[in-house]
């Protein structure tokens, strides 16, 4: 049986990323100090690896696939394909952001103020590739971590990772400037991308991890209505597409069914019971493919 070998990154994002993966029918299972997470998919051969370290074993062809940040794509400079952008980090469904952070009393306030300042970060090439952009010369050093920490004894600035900043207000630090944004992608080694049947095993999947990022945050609603009131309740009802309407099998009326924004449902409720809408049903989504 052929497989395809997916990289699963360990460390911040493995948690959310099992969790995709289950809502979109994988059944993941890592257990203790092993680095080799059970699938219930023969066809899946999964790894655990740093994402840090992600693109250079898919671009040596080490293994097919893996899911890692498009920064570290970038930091490694690694010659991959790019299988699809799936937007969700840690915490929340939204890009991440590579900052320049100071301490709260710095002088520094711009990338232009950097220049002959010593700057500590995790992504080294990135950081001088946009400080070069802008004509500043730092001196950009290696951080094996705590990064947070250096400022302002040991380094000026630092360039770190951040989802919502509250870390780094934490720390006594302010955000001067964003370096880079980045997402998680799944990436695909070159070769395994021109194999017919591995390149159709990665579409599958990046079709169903696009779909549960789709259904993050929405809901369906079903719904009957009268034959009198369709038109009144099809006026204040949003899709992603358009509503399905089914005859009742009584004859008398309407099954309708929807997708919308969990956030929208609330208020949208109370307006379908008016409009005439009855039996509504609101239920949570596992993936939507649009």
């Amino acid at each position: 049986m052929p497989q395809l070998s997916l990289g699963i990154p360990k460390g911040s994002l493995q948690s959310s990323t099992v969790e995709m993966m289950g809502k979109a029918g994988y059944r993941v299972e890592i257990r203790s100090r092993s680095y080799f997470p059970a699938v219930d998919d023969d066809e899946l051969d999964l790894r655990l690896i740093r994402p840090q370290d992600m693109s250079r074993f898919v671009e040596k062809g080490v293994i097919d696939a893996g899911l890692t940040g498009a920064d570290w794509v970038a930091e490694n400079e690694s010659d991959v394909q790019q299988v699809a952008e799936l937007v969700y980090a840690k915490q929340q469904l939204v890009p991440v952001r590579w900052v320049v952070a100071v301490h709260e009393n710095s002088p520094i306030n711009s990338i232009a103020d950097l220049h002959g300042k010593r700057i500590s970060t995790e992504l080294v090439n990135v950081t001088r590739k946009a400080l070069e952009e802008k004509g500043v010369e730092a001196h950009i050093e290696f951080s094996h971590g705590a990064t947070e920490t250096k400022v302002p004894d040991l380094v000026d600035a630092i360039v770190d990772l951040t989802e919502t900043g509250s870390s780094l207000r934490a720390n006594n630090l302010r955000i001067v400037d964003t370096i880079m944004k980045s997402t998680t992608v799944m990436i695909a080694s070159q070769s395994a991308w021109q194999d017919v049947w591995k390149k159709k095993k990665m579409e599958n999947l990046a079709m169903l991890f696009q779909g549960v990022m789709v259904a993050q945050n929405k809901v369906g609603l079903k719904m009957n209505v009268a034959k009198e009131d369709l038109e009144d309740v099809l006026a204040v009802l949003p899709a992603l597409m358009k509503p399905t309407v089914n005859d009742l099998a009584s004859g008398s009326g309407y099954a309708i069914e929807t997708v919308l924004d969990e956030k929208k449902a609330r208020d949208l409720i109370p307006s379908l019971k008016r409009a005439g809408a009855s039996g509504i049903i609101e239920y949570a989504l596992n993936k939507a493919v649009v």
